[in-house]
């Protein structure tokens, strides 16, 4: 029962009537410094004292809130969401948990009705989509029937929890992005529920998440574990953070748009070192910020490593709101709960950062990122020195073989999809090698028929406009649009190896360009509509027309991909595009013209026309006041009001879908698709007591900056894969495959491609891919056979790996599947905040070295005898373990690691070997 313990309840008039609130000016009266607060603070604290009870969330949580403090605590504090975000990779498998978690209910007898959702949840399908056709009209229309042929299974799934469960609503494919659906339609600032008023919080299964810090809402990313245990009622529990202020100054100046600026912080944030702190913005060049700009710098957040960037509600955030269609009943009711209740954005100078950081806008200049990492920022004036730069020092040029690409590509022609552009459907181009003079550049002559170009490092093979991060924000689309339009003026257009792409965040975006008269120009560029959904920002780029593939494979040439996304990680984008190039959409243009990186945008010409004419990139820039002229005739909240309305019907294939309405989900034996999971069947009611890890093996030895990426299935795989030898066990036909990422509710393929990715490097072995050695026998094969020989050997497992170990996205897998590998521990330096609270939740246990220590200091090599101590007795938080390292000829090494559980309800999770067979346990008990 919710208790409140110092009479913060106070009631408010709004236009909804008189409601109730917990009053933190009363807080403030009580002697509590909340004006020295930031706001992202404020809202945990009212969080935790609207929820407290005593039980869950208890005196000590929220002390450890109402007493917070600029510099670093270990103090413990408990948060419960409004509300959770979910898109459908890694929405499918905590949907497939929960209606597992029912199973488990009714065969213990009881009411498996009682799982069930207990705060609104909003599951977007937007990650499936894949560029499979393209540069043509119908693009659209026959990506999305790709899209349902290839996932009919996963849709009628999500369809029957949208029906069996309740406070679960889908929206169906080909309606928008998740982050910007949750900025233009799902965000309320302030939440009205059971006559209480309170901000608007959430947690969702991406990592980009905080995209809605910049309308004031408090969210960040989390794994599919720890958003299931939201969802069933459990609170997130989490070291209270420090909170980096950035303070802005100045304007942007002309010619530079948010994405320099995201990319600017995200350099200047990732130096400085923000890894799980909150980040909270402020100054006056706020004012100068609309909320899509805010919202391209929040979506950014885990690219800085930061838990959120907040920035607070002010009168920007009601503007914004207005034009997007929310009611002026909401818009009041915000204002007023924010005004009232000191989260309206004033009196910034009053506030205790844990530190601040400044950053003059007006001196951002226009930027790029990468070529492998978000945070390296490179200036548009200095791109093309860096890529020759890049390419002199030594850029390895080893690619995915053809036999092996398939387990990153797709199987085009088997698919039936027309992933061939025009030319490439010319089955006779002639290639030829041709040595550049300059450098280590490479340049490979391509005929077909009578055209002739040239293909080399630096030709860009990827142009996308693409991910909610920029397709959010109507200033940089109008923007690509004008670029379109004064380059189709100028007689311009993009290079016939560019493969191109138009995959907005929502249909509003379309909508907005369609009345601006500007698709059509961006058409013209081959930017055709692919769909609405995240498309190339996580690889499903969809495979290179035949003879450019056949060509990279070849010379091994090191192209790029030029997009407007957040990540470009090795090998995401597309397996065989060794650079990748982060960009606002109006640069990504630009460079599809260009038709490659190795250019100076600022001096050289882009093009030449087809009277010999130089065309630069200043010809067709378009100015501010263009812009923004454009933006005040076409953008309305009718817009928004029009695509909302019907963001839950899907289109015929949808409503057409038949779902059963059983409360239990009828799980199929011959489903390969959807598959109860193992976690919780047959659950004992009460825990096993705690053991030691005893004589164990490393199953890998990796680096720094191991990403979820390397660790989770992602992308298509080859019938030579394990993934891909059982899928033709149960006789899946090598065409229907699918990725990895659809079939994240089968936990039989997604083990077995867990530590599978290609471009993975483990110290175990010499080459590349998803490969180790198994020991003592010293035999060489891949990390799923391994695992299963140890596990008939019953030999537990261990990781052990370098810095900022499991950063990017959020992904479940790369917990789940490390448990069903047999890892019962990783030993890293440093850990990625989400990853490191997911292996917990997984039952799978983060070890870190002491400061300053590394395998490489203690001189371990993996292949020694492992045992680790101290687990089985008193194991409490942060606690110093022993770890004993025995090689074949009988040394040891024995040094101290720490125990990453950093509270004592993370000790419980690993007590439960999970959180879910905590939670599951709570109810049965209850």
């Amino acid at each position: 029962m919710k208790q409140d313990i110092l009479n913060l309840k106070k009631n408010l008039e709004t236009s909804k009537g008189k409601q109730t609130y917990y009053s933190l000016p009363e807080l403030e009266k009580q002697g509590h410094h909340i004006k020295k607060m930031p706001f992202s603070i404020r809202i945990l604290l009212e969080n935790a004292l609207r929820n407290y009870d005593d039980f869950s969330v208890t005196k000590k949580h929220l002390n450890a809130i109402l007493n917070w403090k600029p510099k670093q605590s270990d103090d413990d504090i408990a948060f419960k969401p409004a509300r959770v975000l979910m898109q459908d990779f890694t929405g499918v498998p905590a949907v497939v948990d929960i209606a597992s978690l029912r199973s488990e209910m009714a065969r213990k007898g009881m009411d498996a009705s009682k799982i069930n959702p207990l705060i609104p949840v909003d599951l977007v399908i937007d990650h499936s989509v894949q560029v499979d056709y393209f540069a043509s009209d119908y693009a659209y229309q026959q990506n999305m029937e790709m899209e349902y042929k290839r996932n009919k299974e996963r849709y009628t799934f999500l369809k029957w929890a949208q029906k069996s469960f309740d406070n679960f609503r889908v929206v169906p494919p080909g309606m928008g992005i998740c982050h910007q659906v949750n900025l233009e339609y799902f965000s309320k600032g302030v939440v009205s529920r059971d006559g209480l008023v309170f901000p608007d919080t959430l947690v969702g299964t991406d990592s980009h998440t905080p995209m809605v810090n910049g309308i004031g809402v408090v969210a960040w990313g989390v794994g599919g574990i720890e958003a299931e245990a939201a969802i069933l009622g459990q609170p997130i529990y989490f070291i209270s953070p420090e909170v980096i202020g950035l303070k802005l100054n100045g304007k942007l100046p002309v010619g530079t748009t948010a994405t320099d600026l995201v990319l600017t912080i995200a350099n200047m944030l990732r130096k400085y070192g923000v890894v799980g702190k909150f980040v909270e913005v402020f100054g006056s060049g706020l004012d100068n910020l609309s909320v899509p700009d805010r919202a391209t710098i929040g979506n950014m957040s885990p690219e800085f490593g930061c838990t959120v960037t907040y920035f607070p509600i002010d009168d920007k955030t009601l503007e914004y709101m207005r034009s997007s269609n929310r009611s002026e009943e909401q818009i009041e009711l915000v204002e007023t709960y924010c005004k009232t209740n000191m989260l309206w954005r004033e009196n910034e100078d009053d506030i205790d950062y844990t530190d601040v950081l400044e950053l003059d806008i007006s001196t951002v200049q226009p930027s790029v990122a990468g070529p492998k990492r978000p945070q390296d920022k490179i200036l548009l004036k200095d791109f093309q020195h860096k890529f020759i730069e890049l390419l002199e020092t030594g850029f390895d040029r080893e690619y995915i073989q053809p036999s092996d690409r398939e387990e990153a590509d797709t199987q085009w022609n088997e698919e039936g999809g027309s992933q061939i552009s025009t030319q490439s459907k010319k089955p006779n181009a002639n290639i030829h090698l041709e040595k550049e003079a300059k450098g280590d550049l490479k340049s490979i002559w391509i005929s077909e028929g009578n055209e002739k170009y040239r293909l080399s490092d630096g030709s860009v093979a990827i142009a996308a406009i693409t991910s909610c991060t920029n397709t959010s924000n109507p200033f940089v689309m109008i923007g690509a649009g004008l670029v379109a339009k004064k380059a189709r003026e100028k007689g311009i257009d993009t290079k016939p190896w560019v493969k191109t792409s138009l995959a907005p965040g929502s249909k509003v975006v379309t909508d907005y360009l369609e009345k601006a008269d500007l698709l059509k120009d961006l058409e013209a560029l081959q930017f055709h509509l692919v769909g609405y959904g995240c498309t190339s920002c996580i690889g499903n780029s969809g495979p290179l027309p035949p003879h450019i593939a056949k060509a990279v494979d070849d010379q091994q040439l090191v192209v790029a991909s030029v997009l407007s996304g957040n990540r470009n990680f090795e090998a995401r984008i597309h397996p065989q595009v060794k650079m990748n190039f982060l960009m606002s959409p109006m640069l990504v243009v630009a460079f599809a013209i260009a038709g490659r990186v190795d250019i100076d945008l600022t001096t050289e010409p882009l093009a030449i026309d087809h009277n010999g004419k130089a065309i630069f990139l200043k010809d067709i820039w378009p100015s501010d006041d263009e812009i923004h002229e454009v933006m005040k005739k076409v953008l309305t909240p009718k817009d928004f009001k029009k695509n909302y309305d019907e963001i839950f019907e899907g289109n015929d294939i949808w409503r057409n879908l038949k779902v059963p309405t059983d409360k239990i989900y009828q799980w199929e034996d011959a489903s390969t698709y959807i598959k109860e999971v193992p976690f919780f069947r047959d659950l004992p009611e009460t825990p096993k007591a705690l053991k030691n890890i005893e004589d164990a093996r490393a199953l890998l030895v990796l680096g720094d900056s191991i990403t979820t990426d390397h660790i989770s299935p992602a992308g298509a795989f080859s019938e030579d894969s394990a993934a891909g030898q059982y899928l033709k066990s149960r006789g899946v036909e090598k065409k229907n495959f699918n990725s990895y990422g659809s079939r994240r509710g089968n936990d039989e393929v997604m083990v077995r491609g867990t530590f599978a990715n290609v471009r993975i490097k483990n110290q175990l072995v010499e080459k590349e891919g998803g490969f180790t050695k198994h020991l003592p026998s010293g035999e060489e094969m891949t990390v799923f056979e391994a695992s299963r020989k140890y596990l008939k050997e019953k030999t537990p497992l261990i990781v052990l790996a370098g810095k900022e170990y499991g950063s990017g996205s959020s992904r479940d897998w790369a917990a789940k599947g490390t448990f069903l590998l047999g890892i019962k521990a990783v030993l890293a330096e440093s850990y990625e905040r989400i990853h490191r609270s997911n292996l917990i939740m997984m039952g799978v246990l983060p070890l870190q070295y002491l400061d300053g220590e590394s395998a490489k200091s203690h001189g371990l090599t993996g292949k020694e005898h492992f045992n680790i101590t101290g687990i089985e007795n008193d194991l409490s938080p942060l606690k110093k373990l022993t770890v004993t390292a025995k090689n074949d000829i009988g040394k040891k090494i024995e040094f101290k690691v720490v125990a990453r559980l950093d509270s004592p309800i993370e000790v419980a999770y690993y007590q439960n070997e999970g959180i879910l067979q905590y939670v599951l346990r709570q109810f049965l008990k209850n």
